[in-house]
């Protein structure tokens, strides 16, 4: 698959990692995708075979070696397969100031 989105977290498959990315550690043995603004929740992987990278301004990446759960207390379990992923925060717009859109993160 090419993509995955579990709420506002979303996996787009890329052919590589940027080659200055670094480890992210985990929180308490996890791989922690986001955190939820209102619940606390998380989107979390569990498994040893994934890890987290951080790029060059900010941009993650998760590396998948094989299939491994991504979870959340409020969404359906999701079956990550081998890849390397972009993740993004997906964001929903509104109008703002001056006519122009302002970008708020998606409620989940």
């Amino acid at each position: 698959m090419d993509h995955y989105r579990q709420g506002d977290v979303l996996l787009i498959r890329v052919a590589q990692k940027s080659a200055r990315a670094r480890k992210v550690d985990r929180e308490d043995g996890r791989i922690i995708l986001a955190h939820g603004e209102a619940t606390g929740h998380a989107h979390a992987i569990e498994s040893p075979e994934a890890d987290l990278y951080e790029g060059f301004g900010g941009t993650r990446f998760l590396e998948v070696r094989k299939p491994v759960r991504l979870l959340h207390e409020e969404h359906a379990i999701l079956t990550v397969e081998p890849a390397i992923y972009e993740v993004r925060r997906q964001r929903e717009y509104a109008p703002g100031m001056h006519g122009g859109l302002l970008g708020v993160p998606v409620r989940d």
